[in-house]
């Protein structure tokens, strides 16, 4: 089964098109930069949820 990247509409030519890339496939989120596509890291449904609820309440607003 062939994997489909996705990546945000916000990866545009401020940042040089270059993104994180995430993928469904076998139960597990996988996750890549564009940039580095040869590099995916594995993870669960429910560790991404908590990760995307800690960034849309701002938890790592200190990084950007």
């Amino acid at each position: 089964m062939e994997i489909q990247w996705r990546k945000s509409s916000k990866s545009d030519g401020e940042h040089g098109g270059e993104c994180l890339e995430l993928a469904a496939h076998g139960g597990e989120i996988l996750m890549r930069e564009s940039d580095n596509p040869d590099v995916v890291i594995h993870t669960t449904r429910a560790k991404l949820l908590a990760f995307l609820g800690g960034a849309k309440e701002g938890e790592f607003d200190d990084l950007t």
